[in-house]
């Protein structure tokens, strides 16, 4: 069976779906991801044919709106933000998933970036369509939406919040959608009634969030979907030395968050691993931090995080979906740094877990306030305990079966 996965966004927003893609693969499915050609070697080098996406995400996060969408953090501020930044690049991003599945496949399984205008694809080409998402977003009475923050607004308040949200998010893609469709013949019809019938799957462990009970059958939790091995990737020379020379460092690393200000950020995480006590392993990322290296200070770029983080004392991350799931499978204790959208989400349910002594806000951060997270983490054992045994958890779950049941099902059901 042929089967294309569309995914739009940063590192943490295609590295699952790689990784998806090569089980499906092994399972014995002609796999294709759809992306933005940042991420082709990548997808590539997972044994995947790669289809072409427009647009750079980096470039988009780095502009003056990005940056716009970084400062205003969660909540209605940054969704509205996030209307802004998107709807300029919409309709070029529908055609070309349109143009991605027009090269052929028998399923087509989109993400929260895709699967509006991926929905429109699919019908014009009469193809059973899957939603995989990385966050809980359709409307719960059991949390607030995860693009709001953290708190609680009552059990009425969560559920109302959350279709206030969702209303939101349809309106990003509603435009580009309507001439998407007129485009290819097909009749009007609204993002949300298009959507009540969209089988949908959430990459994400049951330990982690646990199904809400108020959820509509169509949707359920399946368990990660880990980014692909790298079995060829070797460490440099430089890191091996500086992981041998001392205990084991404290990760820096914000992944593909960008700020407006690396040199400042860079300074803050050294000063507290200086106050801390501790060595400071620096990831550049998109924001490009970088220290002078020292004894006690180095500065890499990518690595693995399965490879990494188990080598870690504890690590300091920007609470993205993709790397708090790499902290928990590491069972290594972490200190989230949330910044935008769903990141405080994500960061209190990390605390929740026991695996974190509590986010550390990034338009909050400083020097002490980080170095004093960074000893509680690693000063009470509870922390690595938790995440030793969540990571265990995680260990004996399949992600993918349910993935593999629902794409066999949806082929069946569409021949």
């Amino acid at each position: 069976m042929r089967i294309l996965i569309a995914t739009a966004g940063s590192r943490g927003d295609v590295a699952p779906f790689a990784g998806l893609g090569v089980r499906l693969r092994a399972a014995g499915h002609q796999v294709a991801v759809a992306t933005h050609a940042s991420f082709a070697e990548s997808v590539r080098a997972a044994g995947l044919e790669f289809r072409a996406l427009p647009l750079d995400p980096r470039a988009e996060l780095a502009s003056a709106q990005g940056q716009r969408l970084l400062r205003a953090g969660s909540g209605a501020g940054a969704i509205l933000q996030l209307l802004r930044l998107g709807r300029k690049f919409m309709p070029a991003l529908g055609d070309g998933i349109v143009e991605a599945v027009a090269l052929g496949t028998d399923v087509l399984l989109t993400t929260g970036t895709t699967s509006a205008l991926g929905q429109v694809a699919a019908e014009a080409a009469g193809v059973p369509i899957i939603e995989l998402l990385l966050q809980p977003l359709d409307p719960t009475r059991e949390f607030a939406p995860a693009v709001t923050g953290t708190r609680s607004l009552s059990r009425p308040g969560n559920l109302l919040a959350g279709h206030a949200v969702q209303t939101g998010i349809d309106q990003l893609f509603a435009p580009a959608v309507r001439g998407l469709r007129r485009r290819l013949g097909l009749p009007p019809q609204s993002i949300a009634r298009a959507r009540r019938h969209r089988p949908v799957l959430h990459g994400f462990s049951p330990t982690v969030v646990p199904r809400p009970a108020d959820w509509h059958p169509r949707l359920d939790v399946a368990g990660y979907w880990w980014p692909p091995a790298q079995p060829d990737w070797q460490p440099p020379a430089r890191l091996l030395d500086f992981l041998g020379a001392g205990p084991p460092p404290v990760f820096v690393g914000f992944g593909s968050l960008v700020v407006g200000d690396a040199e400042r950020l860079t300074a803050t995480a050294v000063a507290a691993a200086r106050s801390a006590g501790v060595r400071l392993l620096l990831q550049s990322g998109w924001s490009g931090l970088s220290a002078e290296d020292s004894d006690t200070v180095l500065t890499i770029g990518d690595a693995p995080h399965d490879w990494l983080f188990p080598r870690m004392a504890a690590v300091v991350h920007h609470a993205g979906a993709g790397t708090t799931a790499a902290t928990l499978r590491a069972g290594t204790p972490s200190i989230p740094v949330p910044g935008q959208l769903d990141a405080p989400f994500w960061a209190s349910r990390l605390t929740a877990l026991g695996v974190s002594p509590g986010p550390v806000p990034l338009r909050a951060l400083a020097p002490a306030r980080l170095a004093a997270a960074i000893r509680s983490a690693l000063d009470n054992p509870h922390h690595l305990a938790r995440a030793q045994s969540v990571a265990a958890t995680l260990a004996s779950e399949d992600g993918t079966a349910k993935v593999l049941t629902a794409v066999e099902r949806a082929a069946a059901a569409a021949g």
